[in-house]
């Protein structure tokens, strides 16, 4: 039954769905009836036609040439939807969109150029020493974290969308790379062409959202796990000791078992480079002078910057420092120091990743196929490009300034980079959060600024590769160890506690389950924790409970549940109402005004509700009920349905149920 305005009356749903709803018009359309009982006045002016001619689907729409395609021409309808993604592909709009350069480029001055120029050579600096380390953590040749940080550059410049993301090897990347391919080189290589594939077809299929299944306390729980397993696994090279494992708690078991081989000069090198690596990042952040920069003279800004370069540059600067010490006990019948070792010179030589490994090149001494190499590395192929992008976009977001990110084209971007890197011998790598921050800081003004760390890559490996082995391993991890630590997101806790403290157990529950277990694990446990809580929510929404009294003086209970009715909640719902129902021992007044959607179950527990208000001879009614749940609930023809629009409405259905109330049944 429904009541509205004056064009709607009191009658029994059967009758409504019969006499109101009638057959359909010849063309497949009809007119929405619950329109019919709505407070707004919709009707167009002059016009005869119900609800001002609005009509529902006539299920055949117009061609460009005017033709109708009716439902049943499938093929008409997919020669459409292709004509339009074509048009649309190639438009100057998409081209200049999927090609970011094309924007940026025709603009480009020399103020840009100068610009990339410091902030690509400062980048450079911090990104040589990261991806000597960087290859450490993936478990391979101090090399291979040069290899990937030069061709992705370029790439980057003509398909990345943010200016502060340089391409390269992260931290977190590093790590996933030594649990997937678990220090092979030639798996490494392939995980970087297939995450890079994987991510450009995410791309091409539009499916960035999937990040957003990645809470905010699901992924600092996962970072700062990341963070503290990084530090745990170069304690090995800062005490001088062998010590391996892919999880928190076997590295530290098997840095136990070793602690007696301790070697004292690694450790009092790599304690000495964290200290000093934590006073030079003190030092970046220190001003001298006013605080006010209009009022600092020409020295104070020279100063300022001078110890903002030399702390921004510490990474160089202490690899540099430590190389000359390994190199000074050239001469010495032992090095007192264990070194990185020998980096073949020059470029790497373009060729396709390895699809099939030797005997030579596996651990267990077999052949492995490409079957068996794609079977080996497991879910890191979904794992790690989904990371990837994680860290990508929390970059763009970080210095977007309020723009909106294309999570579309960064997959495509990253996705290019790493399948460009592959040929080059290159391993998994994103943008990196450090290096950006330093990119950002320095004035980066387009991504052309990558091509300037790019470059000093390239030298590097040209000329630099012979020193580059003199330098400490213990001097590395504590590049890795004084740059990590400060990912582990403390800082988070207190306002998640402020706010929502249920959000600490998802994050708290990712952070362990990333420690005890293998990353791919512990964020599939934290993204699972998450969707049980949501899920939770969704089956208890919150419920408020009212007695109140109408205009013609009636007193009825309302009852507001404050979303949409779906199969988890029905049933709390229903008991609830109830419950109340014969305590209060009231008409009954649901208000769905917060009520967005529904489906098949709840339109079931509607239908029994109704009739077990009827059978109690108690009134039931609801009020501000949406005309889309409206016809869901319609579906199974509710004898005793009521719905009304108007607060005023109430007191005349009252009156025409000839309600008397009982005596209350007490608690």
């Amino acid at each position: 039954m429904f009541h509205g305005d004056n064009g709607c009356r009191l009658v029994s749903m059967k009758t409504q769905i019969h006499t109101q709803l009638g057959a359909p018009p010849h063309d497949g359309s009809y007119d929405n009836e619950a329109l019919s009982c709505s407070t707004i006045d919709i009707t167009a002016p002059n016009s005869g036609e119900p609800h001002g001619g609005l009509r529902g689907s006539n299920e055949f729409i117009l061609s460009d040439s005017g033709k109708k395609v009716t439902g049943d021409d499938q093929t008409g309808q997919l020669n459409m939807w292709l004509q339009r993604k074509a048009r649309s592909a190639f438009s100057e709009k998409m081209i200049k969109k999927r090609l970011p350069i094309l924007r940026w480029l025709p603009q480009y001055n020399s103020t840009d150029a100068i610009g990339d120029l410091v902030a690509g050579i400062t980048v450079g600096l911090t990104v040589i020493p990261q991806a000597l380390a960087y290859a450490g953590i993936a478990g391979l040749p101090a090399a291979y974290g040069l290899y990937g940080s030069f061709l992705g550059c370029i790439v980057y410049i003509v398909f990345g969308s943010c200016k502060d993301v340089p391409m390269g090897p992260t931290a977190i990347a590093s790590l996933l790379t030594f649990q997937t391919a678990g220090g092979n080189v030639g798996k490494a290589i392939l995980l970087c062409f297939l995450s890079g594939v994987v991510e450009l077809l995410m791309g091409l299929l539009g499916l960035g959202f999937l990040v957003d299944f990645v809470s905010g306390p699901v992924s600092s729980g996962f970072t700062s796990a990341v963070s503290l397993i990084i530090v745990t696994s170069q304690v090995k090279d800062v005490l001088g000791i062998s010590a391996k494992g892919t999880t928190f708690i076997e590295i530290w078991r098997n840095i136990f078992n070793d602690i007696h081989n301790v070697q004292v000069w690694d450790t009092f090198l790599g304690l000495t480079c964290i200290a000093v690596l934590l006073i030079m990042r003190i030092i970046a952040g220190l001003k001298v002078g006013p605080a006010d920069d209009e009022l600092k003279s020409k020295n104070h800004r020279i100063i300022n910057k001078l110890m903002w370069l030399i702390g921004t540059s510490r990474n160089a600067i202490l690899v540099v420092v430590c190389g000359a010490i390994g190199y000074s006990f050239q001469s010495s019948a032992v090095a007192p120091f264990k070194l990185i070792g020998d980096i073949p010179p020059g470029l790497p030589s373009l060729k396709a990743p390895p699809f099939s490994l030797t005997a030579n090149e596996t651990m267990s001494g077999t052949e492995e196929s490409f079957m068996e190499m794609v079977s080996s590395l497991g879910s890191g192929l979904i794992v790690v490009p989904l990371i990837a992008l994680m860290e990508n976009i929390a970059i763009c977001k970080a210095f977007s300034n309020g723009k909106p990110v294309d999570a579309t084209q960064e997959l495509i971007a990253i996705g290019l980079a790493n399948i460009a890197n592959s040929f080059v011998q290159g391993f998994p790598g994103t943008g990196s959060l450090s290096r950006s921050a330093v990119n950002n800081a320095s004035g980066v003004r387009t991504p052309l600024g990558n091509i300037y760390t790019m470059a000093l890559v390239v030298l590097s490996l040209l000329f630099f590769t012979p020193y580059f082995s003199y330098i400490p391993k213990a001097s590395l991890a504590a590049v890795i160890i004084a740059a990590v630590v400060f990912m582990v997101e403390v800082k988070v806790v207190k306002p998640m506690w402020r706010t929502k403290k249920s959000d600490l157990i998802p994050g708290l529950g990712t952070f362990i389950a990333c420690l005890a277990l293998p990353l791919e694990m512990g964020i599939l446990f934290g993204v699972g924790l998450n969707v049980v809580f949501i899920l939770y929510h969704a089956a208890r929404p919150k419920i408020s409970v009212e007695r109140l009294t109408s205009p013609g003086g009636a007193e009825y209970l309302i009852i507001t549940p404050d979303r949409c009715l779906i199969f988890p909640s029905v049933d709390y719902v229903r008991n609830l109402v109830t419950k109340q129902s014969i305590r209060q021992s009231l008409p009954v007044v649901i208000d769905c005004s917060h009520v967005y959607g529904a489906d098949f179950t709840a339109a079931t527990v509607i239908d029994s509700i109704t009739q077990d208000f009827a059978r109690r001879d108690q009134p039931l009614f609801f009020y501000n009920l949406k005309p889309s749940v409206c016809a869901i609930f319609e579906g199974l023809s509710p004898a005793d349905f009521v719905v009304y629009y108007r607060e005023e409405h109430l007191d005349d259905l009252l009156k025409q149920r000839a309600y008397k109330p009982k005596e209350v049944i007490s608690a």
